[in-house]
């Protein structure tokens, strides 16, 4: 008997220690799988970035479009990582993004500022730093100085407001800036700032207001999809590597065009 249980054990043993070795191995991939899908968070600031449904908010790629969204739609097509597509307000987005393997954020625009906060794939579009006032005001402008002593609509996280802050202009701030066109006709701001497209384009859409004037357009400044640096390089050089291939096969430039 025991010379007939002894290869029993044997055979036993082996098959505890390979499964042990199958088991450490599957666990020693587990983060190499997890690494392949990546989270992308964007705003609702048409035409850039836009909601189908009309909301702030959207859970899927296929409720969220613009310019800036279909050039990262365009992009990820090229590369084999999975995704999830989400839209949130801009200032929680931005937060949530920082520090997070594998998050990225879009349309940022790309400063000195923000440069070594981020890792960087673009550019996608640019964005004119503009101030607008009511349809019936009167004010002009010859230049930023002269904005010093009036109220500027903003909103937190933005570039452009916070450039301004950090200037020293008085920027009353809220959460989005959907509500920003609004304050101009109410009088609670004698200027708003957003992008050039994207003021008239709001206005009319979340307010019904048409006719903002473009006072000053004072700074451009590309925009990006911005990663955390807690994202491997690599995966950075995937997504930049397909971007310039769609953009050299035209599909970034018809895009574009698509908006117009």
């Amino acid at each position: 008997m025991p010379t007939e249980t002894a290869p029993v054990s044997s055979k036993l043993i082996t098959g505890i220690k390979t499964g042990l070795i199958a088991l450490t191995l599957s666990a020693i991939g587990l983060p190499a799988l997890a690494a392949e899908r990546l989270y992308i968070f964007t705003e609702n600031y048409p035409p850039y970035n836009a909601s189908e449904t009309g909301k702030g908010f959207a859970h899927n790629e296929d409720d969220i479009t613009g310019i800036c969204a279909d050039m990262v739609k365009a992009m990820l097509s090229r590369v084999d990582y999975d995704y999830v597509m989400k839209m949130r307000d801009w200032s929680y987005a931005y937060n949530w993004v920082q520090d997070r393997e594998n998050h990225g954020l879009f349309c940022t625009a790309r400063t000195d500022e923000r440069e070594d906060q981020f890792q960087w794939v673009g550019p996608l579009a640019s964005i004119k730093w503009t101030l607008f006032a009511a349809p019936d005001s009167d004010i002009s402008l010859d230049s930023l100085e002269e904005a010093k002593d009036l109220r500027i609509a903003g909103y937190k996280g933005d570039v452009m407001s916070e450039y301004l802050v950090d200037q020293g202009f008085n920027v009353v701030m809220g959460v989005s800036g959907d509500v920003n066109t609004r304050r101009l006709t109410l009088g609670q701001a004698d200027l708003w700032v957003t992008d050039g497209l994207v003021g008239p384009l709001m206005a009319e859409e979340e307010h019904g207001i048409t006719g903002l004037q473009p006072v000053l357009v004072f700074r451009e400044t590309p925009m990006y999809l911005a990663f955390s640096n807690n994202t491997d390089p690599a995966v950075i050089e995937d997504l930049q590597q397909a971007l310039d291939e769609a953009r050299e096969a035209g599909e970034i430039e018809r895009i574009a065009a698509s908006y117009e």
